[in-house]
């Protein structure tokens, strides 16, 4: 049986740094690898807002990343790679590329859509993107209403207004013998989020004395809610891109069991995979496959429980 360790950050070669704005109502959260490290993403949304994302298809020539970031902010977020990336440099981060004596910070991102309803200043997400890189370390990743989560909802089904609080979460499992896969979710759903276990909705449309409305087919004329929910999985365990893709389509499967609906046009549902290439015992494989499908399956287990830490520690009176 895997046992459940702390979270993401319990992965060999895994940082992780979190800053918001001084209002509390956007950030940045920045997961950062001890050197650059294989890559893959599996965007399933139908309204992403990402960064850097092209090269990591699996025929690119350069797939690995220093970093992954999630930000609010939609595609002005997007601005926090130059801070991520002026940080690493910072911190002797990079790589020469191509013979050149400049070091280059291959990164990648998404966004999420958390701008208010109202007209008024976006912030300046560079400044943001420096600080959560220069606070990344191995402790515990905080949950809830915090970087990329501080001002993300869940449930805009029924409209903005009846929606709760998403966030950040993260959580791991080990890998008999000698591996951890974890994973780091930003929640900001159209859709609600249901426990698997109990079946019972967990955050959502608030309805009549603040009950959760089942999501359904009507929805509310006008705009569509817009959301995403961004997922990072890693593992310490040496899988290769091919099995990294196994790996995140896993997790998107495991994504639709907690949040309901999943992967809407409105959407920017996006997971991104990494094998941080430690030197851990590879377990053996009784079929082609066989690993990618443990660590996806223990990767989208983690992936659930980080959903459902992120909502109820955004949301305490309501769980």
């Amino acid at each position: 049986m895997p046992r459940i360790v702390r979270d993401v950050a319990s992965v060999a070669g895994v940082s992780v740094g979190q800053a918001e704005t001084p209002d509390g109502r956007s950030g940045v959260t920045v997961v950062r690898f001890d050197s650059a490290v294989p890559t893959v993403v599996d965007v399933r949304g139908g309204a992403s807002a990402t960064y850097d994302t092209a090269s990591l298809s699996l025929d690119s020539t350069f797939g690995r990343r220093w970093a992954v970031f999630f930000s609010g902010g939609s595609l002005f977020g997007l601005d926090a790679a130059r801070g991520i990336r002026t940080r690493i440099l910072e911190t002797r981060g990079g790589h020469s590329a191509f013979r050149n004596p400049n070091r280059v910070v291959p990164i990648s991102g998404a966004a999420l859509f958390d701008l208010p309803i109202s007209e008024g200043t976006v912030p300046d997400y560079t400044p943001l993107g420096y600080e959560a890189t220069r606070r990344a370390d191995r402790g515990p990743v905080a949950p809830g209403r915090v970087g990329a989560g501080a001002g993300a909802t869940v449930g805009k089904y029924r409209g903005r207004e009846r929606a709760m609080h998403g966030g950040v979460g993260s959580a791991a499992r080990r890998l008999p013998p000698s591996g951890t896969v974890g994973a780091i979710v930003a929640i900001n759903s159209v859709g609600a989020v249901r426990d698997p276990a109990s079946a019972g909705w967990v955050a959502g449309s608030r309805g009549p004395r603040g009950r959760i409305v089942a999501p359904g087919a009507a929805v509310p004329p006008g705009e569509p809610a817009r959301g995403t929910t961004l997922a990072l999985v890693a593992t310490d365990l040496a899988l290769g891109r091919p099995a990294l893709a196994r790996v995140a389509s896993i997790v998107h499967a495991g994504l639709s069991r907690v949040i309901v609906p999943y992967q809407t046009s409105s959407d920017g549902d996006a997971v991104f995979a990494v094998a941080t290439g430690s030197p851990v015992q590879k377990p053996p494989e009784k079929w082609p496959g066989a690993l990618a499908d443990r660590v996806g399956t223990l990767a989208a287990d983690s992936a659930i429980e980080a959903v459902l830490s992120a909502v109820r520690a955004a949301n305490p009176r309501s769980t």
